[in-house]
């Protein structure tokens, strides 16, 4: 294991899946089956039962040697993504694909393999082009456990205005195989990545930090106990304007005895004057997906609230009570609230719907599908839900229903209409009804590479669980063998005595 010093890890007695034990169960040696050895490898180093007795030194060496196979192992995937992309790129160019369009998608697969979102996938495949091409002393650093994937990110983020000579010097200069950056944590690498950039070229450095401006945006993100994170990214001046008008504002209202606290007091301020009303959602339709249960008699299931997610069913019920914020002085307490009701499967939890022969999925068949998918369906990528999308394309027969529609942000929708990209659903692959009962709605997705991954619609509210089997034991099984033997033997024994 790199860098773990020679350590000695304390296992569970599984085998260490050494080259020769694949070799014996397969008689074929290939990267794929060298890689299920160093999986069950590393899935045997856990701690032995009395691992209370253990050296609590030997324990933090074998912490710092995982903490390196994990940064070697990210240094593999961008070589391996690299060399990706260039394979892809080939094939491309042997298919006749434009030049500009060789390797699209590139990113939206190495996003599937990771199990990551495709904007993450896209960053990720950045970063390997800009670590393996331009940065090899931070890939060097990477490989030996001397920074970890974040680090190395930072690094490549704080030079991606410089041309490639420029990185390449910087990434000399710093040189972090070298230790320049032991003990140094994410502020202050950082800060020595800026100021190597910036000697290099201040002209692009102190450009890009002119052109930050256009990528301000606000967001929202789900927080615990149903609250949420808005958050803006501003310029610096627009910024500190905003909050000291808030701050100001508090303060005069705590000065006139407002029992609130300052923060609270900001906050509400801000949902006021953004919304125009001091509940802030009064005559904005609020999508709450709920059971009838839940609503009417008290029932325990969660709901869902489209952009956020779940919610207690009690503070749902509250919510359309219009009362949740009786507890808050100097708030609105009327509530305008619309129900729109959305009809379920009894004990399937699947939506109703019926198709249509349009060619845009009209407005109703659109909240259905919203409703359903909640955000992007491919796997992975949970941004909202931008685009609208037919799994079999209109133009090849596929209805306008809600069985062959998904909801999809806009860059998954553009990927998909790639070479080599196709999506069906599980009943057009198998035959099956469009409506099969208990189950909720599945796609199926397949890369360019052959590689088929699947969605699942989440859960609406009332979809019962799926039942759990008991994990059987190699001692159960045992158990079942030796009646099985008894039989056997029993009737060999009774034909030998006819």
């Amino acid at each position: 294991m790199a860098g773990n010093r020679g350590t000695q890890l304390i296992g569970s007695g599984a085998p260490s899946g050494d080259a020769g034990s694949g070799a014996a169960m397969s008689g074929v040696r290939g990267p794929g089956v060298r890689m299920r050895d160093l999986i069950d490898a590393v899935s045997s180093l856990r701690p032995t039962a009395a691992f209370e007795l253990a050296d609590p030194a030997e324990l933090i060496d074998q912490l710092r040697g995982l903490e390196d196979l994990k940064s070697a192992a990210a240094a593999a995937q961008a070589r391996i993504a690299v060399a990706f992309d260039a394979a892809q790129r080939s094939a491309d160019a042997a298919a006749g694909v434009p030049a500009e369009e060789q390797g699209r998608g590139v990113g939206a697969q190495i996003a599937l393999a990771r199990r990551e979102s495709p904007a993450r996938g896209s960053r990720l495949h950045g970063l390997a082009k800009a670590l393996v091409s331009e940065m090899p002393r931070t890939l060097a650093a990477l490989e030996t456990g001397q920074l970890n994937e974040w680090r190395a990110t930072l690094l490549v983020k704080e030079t991606a205005c410089l041309s490639a000579e420029d990185r390449c010097a910087v990434d000399e200069e710093l040189a972090a195989d070298t230790g320049t950056f032991d003990g140094s944590g994410d502020k202050a690498i950082i800060a020595a990545a800026r100021a190597a950039a910036y000697r290099r070229d201040p002209r692009s450095v102190t450009q890009r930090a002119s052109h930050a401006a256009a990528e301000r945006h606000v967001s929202l993100r789900p927080a615990p106990d149903t609250m949420a994170y808005l958050t803006a990214l501003l310029p610096v001046a627009q910024g500190v304007a905003v909050h000291a008008a808030l701050t100001r504002h508090a303060d005069t209202l705590r000065a006139g005895g407002d029992t609130r606290t300052r923060g609270q007091l900001m906050a509400d301020t801000l949902v006021e004057r953004t919304t125009g009303t001091p509940g802030g959602i009064t005559g904005v339709e609020i999508q709450l997906v709920m059971t009838d249960r839940t609503l009417f008699q008290g029932d325990a299931e969660p709901a869902r609230l489209p952009g956020y997610g779940i919610v207690p069913a009690g503070w749902a019920r509250t919510l359309l009570a219009g009362n949740q914020n009786q507890a808050e002085p100097g708030q609105d307490q009327d509530l305008k609230a619309w129900l729109r009701r959305l009809f379920t499967a009894p004990g399937t939890g699947d939506l109703v719907g019926v198709d249509s022969r349009a060619r845009l999925f009209p407005a109703g068949l659109r909240r259905f599908i919203q409703a359903r998918d909640d955000t992007c369906r491919t796997p992975y990528c949970d941004a909202p839900i931008r685009h609208f999308d037919h799994i079999i394309s209109w133009h090849d027969g596929g209805p306008t229903s809600l069985a062959n529609g998904a909801g999809l942000c806009e860059a998954c929708n553009h990927t998909k209409e790639l070479t080599g990209w196709t999506a069906q659903t599980r009943a057009a692959r198998t035959g099956a009804p469009t409506t099969s009962p208990g189950t909720r709605h599945v796609l199926d997705i397949r890369t360019p590479t052959g590689h088929t991954y699947r969605s699942t619609a989440p859960p609406l509210p009332g979809t019962p669980e799926p039942e759990i089997q008991p994990a059987r034991s190699r001692h159960h099984r045992r158990r079942l063998r030796h009646p099985a033997k008894a039989l056997k033997y029993a009737h060999l024994t009774e034909l030998q005595i006819a």
